[in-house]
């Protein structure tokens, strides 16, 4: 590996020519570079079972899942288990112990405070605390360590929340606006009073397309927008001590911010982006409309009566959406990064992305805390975690052959923890 040490201030223009950005909460700023080996040394895939609950053949009830949609840990290893089919269904939040032995159910369907309406999203912070953020309740439920019901938070928050390691009252999330002329940033929102606060820790680089949206959504296709193939999606997570990883562009850029936002670093492999080819669009196009097509047939399955209202809105979003894929536009490049995640002891997981048309997932980089390359997964041996737990616990969200949810826990070795 080569350390390189040196000042670094680029304005990015376009996915590749803006790998080099230092944007944080204050500006543009100087940072270490660290451009890690080109080639690959390829790690075996021992992680020990830990315990595998689920699936349509499940012995107890409690195990049995009907559509999972988070999971998360606590700093004990407990694993929370958002189960929540959509409206009008039982939804429930199941908690299982690190030997995967059911430890309590909370949370039931209904109207009122604490009760799920169509919750999408759950943050599990380290001390048991939770927040599920709730569609149709147009807020967040905040329950104590115990399960018990606290307050609904409201507010908008960000995409692909995050809990905050260091302070339980606080999450990290995403920021797309197109009224503001397509900025990108990751926030940090603070709950701990009924309204959400919110304070910007990474001005992210905002690809041009997105850079002219102007205004706020009028009509449903403005609401929908303009489908963009292979645009650099702003991946991101928490460190242990409440820095940022991210990447931002095409390029294989991984950059570090510590707790207020200043970039200290930026990690490099040189592995070019792919170009995207006619074939290459074709096939994202045909991927993007069999997904939604699942999409609609999962929702229409996951029970309950939705109201005329309801389904009129949902017909009316599924054509609007049909009709965006159909007219995409496409960047040049296929982004190298397609996941980035950070396990409980700092270690960064890459996940590499492959063509559209390779079922095979991406090749999976795991980089030290300090920047040092430590191998790589290959393609096809090895999935993203669902959830990173303590002492090496990872979650894989699956499902058995009659497409019930399966959830396997696994324990990472040493060196890639």
């Amino acid at each position: 590996m080569r350390w390189q040490s040196r000042s670094v201030a680029v304005y990015g223009t376009w996915p590749t020519v803006g790998l080099l950005a230092t944007l944080g909460a204050g500006g543009v700023r100087a940072q270490e570079v660290v451009d890690l080996p080109a080639e690959d040394l390829p790690l075996a895939v021992n992680l020990e079972p830990v315990y595998r609950i689920g699936s349509a053949m499940a012995r107890s009830g409690w195990e049995q899942f009907t559509a999972v949609q988070h999971i998360g840990f606590d700093r004990t290893g407990n694993l929370y288990i958002l189960d929540a089919p959509g409206p009008d269904a039982g939804t429930r939040v199941v908690i299982v112990d690190p030997a995967g032995r059911h430890v309590k159910d909370f949370g039931r369907q209904g109207e009122g405070p604490g009760e799920f309406q169509w919750p999408r999203r759950m943050v599990v912070w380290a001390d048991g605390r939770t927040l599920i953020e709730d569609v149709l309740h147009m807020g967040s439920h905040l329950f104590g360590p115990e399960g018990d019901f606290e307050r609904m938070v409201r507010g908008a928050v960000g995409p692909n929340l995050r809990p905050d390691p260091v302070d339980a009252g606080t999450v990290v999330g995403v920021s797309w606006r197109r009224e503001d002329q397509g900025r990108r940033a990751i926030i940090r929102f603070d709950l701990s009073s009924g309204e959400v606060s919110e304070r910007t820790v990474v001005e992210a680089w905002v690809p041009q397309p997105w850079a002219e949206a102007r205004g706020a959504p009028v009509t449903l296709e403005d609401f929908v927008g303009e489908e963009w193939g292979f645009e650099p999606a702003l991946l991101f997570d928490v460190l242990p001590s409440g820095g940022i990883v991210f990447a931002d562009s095409s390029a294989y850029a991984v950059k570090l911010t510590d707790r207020s936002g200043v970039a200290t670093r930026i990690l490099r492999r040189p592995i070019p982006p792919l170009r995207a080819t006619e074939a290459i669009k074709r096939a994202e196009r045909d991927r993007r409309l069999e997904e939604q097509a699942w999409n609609r047939r999962t929702t229409s399955e996951g029970g309950g009566e939705p109201t005329a209202e309801m389904e009129a809105l949902t017909r009316a979003m599924a054509e609007a959406r049909k009709a965006a894929v159909e007219n995409m536009q496409f960047f040049p490049e296929v982004p190298v990064i397609a996941a980035l995640h950070a396990t409980w002891d700092g270690t960064l997981w890459v996940q590499r992305s492959t063509a559209p048309d390779v079922t095979e997932s991406g090749a999976i980089d795991v980089i030290s805390a300090d920047g040092r390359y430590i191998g790589t997964f290959p393609r096809g041996s090895l999935v993203m975690p669902d959830a990173f737990g303590p002492d090496g616990l990872v979650a894989f969200i699956e499902t058995d052959e009659l497409d019930v949810p399966v959830i396997t826990v696994r324990r990472l070795p040493v060196e890639v923890r």
